[in-house]
């Protein structure tokens, strides 16, 4: 369903690469349409904390089809969203989950990132998504 193995390893690899030209220890998940995950990695002591978050926040991109810090804006007290963090089992509203979209714009995936703040989980997220997108 949706992204394959070979293009979700190539997202993880880019994320990677920008991580290690960061400086920064992350965790990168990418999901299919269907938010199962299809690739993880674990940098070399990369918070374990983080591993559940990098997952969260890529199904919490593709449950809603946009990036994690938008939702994080829109669940705010008084906002739209307020609270949605406490559904489908628990989501990550901050930086770091983007959708996955291939060349006719449909969505087949997400990426989720976590290991350092959450704009650099944002900016490595971005790269893993464009070396993908619209493939």
């Amino acid at each position: 369903m949706g992204i394959t193995l070979e293009l979700a390893q190539t997202a993880i690899q880019a994320a990677h690469e920008k991580a290690l030209e960061m400086g920064v220890k992350m965790n990168i998940a990418v999901v299919d349409a269907g938010a199962n995950l299809v690739a993880f990695v674990r940098m070399d002591d990369a918070w374990l904390g983080s591993l559940d978050i990098s997952i969260k926040k890529a199904k919490t991109a593709r449950f809603f089809d946009m990036p994690t810090g938008v939702i994080g804006s829109l669940s705010q007290p008084g906002g739209s969203l307020y609270n949605i963090e406490h559904s489908n089992g628990g989501l990550i509203t901050f930086p770091g989950g983007i959708p996955i979209k291939d060349g006719s714009g449909k969505v087949i995936g997400a990426i989720g990132v976590s290991g350092h703040g959450v704009e650099d989980d944002h900016i490595v997220a971005e790269a893993g998504v464009s070396a993908v997108e619209g493939k």
